[in-house]
């Protein structure tokens, strides 16, 4: 991902967690039709997000299911958690090895990693096109104008960001709503108490990164409220 601690598919700096390395070894042999959307599904595993993390992971399929009719979808887990720990699976084609992943992955305690995960969304852009970028997260305790410097670069390649915030934190808000701006995406919040927001906001950001603005438009029309809300910021 750009820095030592943290490269794809797995970052150094940590414990190695058997389980997960070893779907993070059997995904790298997984081919990946580049015909199909791509999406990066970013996560903040710290400690305070462990409540949203299974929540997540139960309705992560959700995102496979939308768009299942328009080709499929390529997803790429990324995740932050602990001291310095930022990891990366491979674009898998399905949700039980995405949701067999996160299932073994327990929250830790640490500081905010966006950074790393959006300097890694913009190698893969770089490389390959991805069609997304989602995030979900409760907090920020990094740089503003280092994240937004970023964005910025990532708006340039058209790659657009989805920041899906928990909770109701003015400046996180701030952050996530400058970051989404720059790369021409768009921002929500949700409650953890509301597990069907998060579903559906998850549903539309994936539909976009299939079809693009007019899948939006499409689900918007057919009184989607998520893709109404999406629709209506981005760029």
């Amino acid at each position: 991902m750009g820095d030592h601690s943290a490269k794809p598919p797995a970052a150094q700096g940590s414990a190695r967690s058997g389980p997960v390395d070893a779907f993070l070894d059997k995904a790298r042999t997984v081919a990946v039709d580049q015909s199909r959307g791509r999406l990066i599904f970013a996560l903040d595993a710290t400690m305070s997000r462990q409540p949203t993390w299974d929540m997540a992971q139960s309705i992560q399929g959700e995102m496979f299911r939308t768009t299942a009719a328009q080709g499929g979808l390529d997803v790429q887990l990324v995740y932050f958690r602990g001291f310095g720990e930022c990891r990366a699976s491979r674009f898998v084609s399905g949700g039980e090895g995405l949701g067999a992943l996160m299932s073994r992955i327990v929250c830790q305690g640490g500081r905010t990693q966006i950074g790393k995960v959006l300097r890694h969304a913009l190698d893969e852009s770089r490389s390959a096109r991805v069609g997304a970028i989602v995030f979900i997260g409760d907090a920020m305790e990094e740089r503003i104008d280092a994240l937004t410097a970023t964005a910025g670069q990532l708006g340039l390649l058209g790659v657009k960001t989805f920041m899906f915030q928990e909770g109701q934190d003015a400046d996180v808000r701030h952050a996530y709503r400058e970051i989404a701006r720059l790369t021409g995406g768009a921002y929500a919040a949700f409650d953890a108490a509301a597990p069907r927001r998060l579903a559906e906001l998850l549903a539309a950001a994936a539909a976009y990164a299939v079809g693009g603005r007019l899948e939006l438009e499409r689900r918007a029309g057919e009184g989607e409220g998520a893709a109404r809300l999406l629709l209506s910021q981005i760029g």
